[in-house]
């Protein structure tokens, strides 16, 4: 039996929100503005084409671990219809989207081949949340 991970190993977490053809695009736009709105968090460019592990267009939302508990219900209800995944970032960025990730709508094969097993091993951290957005709402 392995000891479990103390949630402090968390930093910050990703959200990818998918997107696939012109109107889930349009969706996807929309959710981007309304969370833009309610949350201070650091939004990702458009992808709009497959990048890294991802197999579908999206834009990554970082935000902080304090974050997580309204960002993510909010998510829940929210999402219009699209696929989104959370992750937390810790040291361990393959075993973070491969294993511990969370699924709203559709669970999409992610390919883990080119994610690191441990960044701090390759002498490197997570990059900081640095937030891009002024909520209003």
């Amino acid at each position: 039996m392995t000891e479990p991970q103390p949630i402090q190993a968390i930093e910050s977490y990703h959200a990818h929100i998918y997107f696939d053809g012109p109107e889930a695009r349009e969706r996807a736009a929309q959710l981007r503005e309304q969370i833009a709105a309610r949350f201070r968090v650091q939004m990702g460019r458009w992808r709009d084409q497959p990048v890294g592990p991802h197999p579908l267009p999206m834009y990554q939302v970082a935000f902080e671990v304090a974050l997580f508990p309204a960002i993510v219900p909010w998510l829940m209800l929210n999402r219009q219809g699209l696929t989104v995944v959370v992750h937390p970032n810790t040291d361990r960025p393959r075993d973070d989207h491969l294993i511990h990730a969370l699924w709203l709508g559709q669970v999409l094969p992610l390919d883990g081949s080119g994610l690191e097993e441990s960044l701090s091993a390759l002498g490197r951290t997570q990059d900081p949340v640095v937030p891009n957005t002024e909520p209003s709402v």
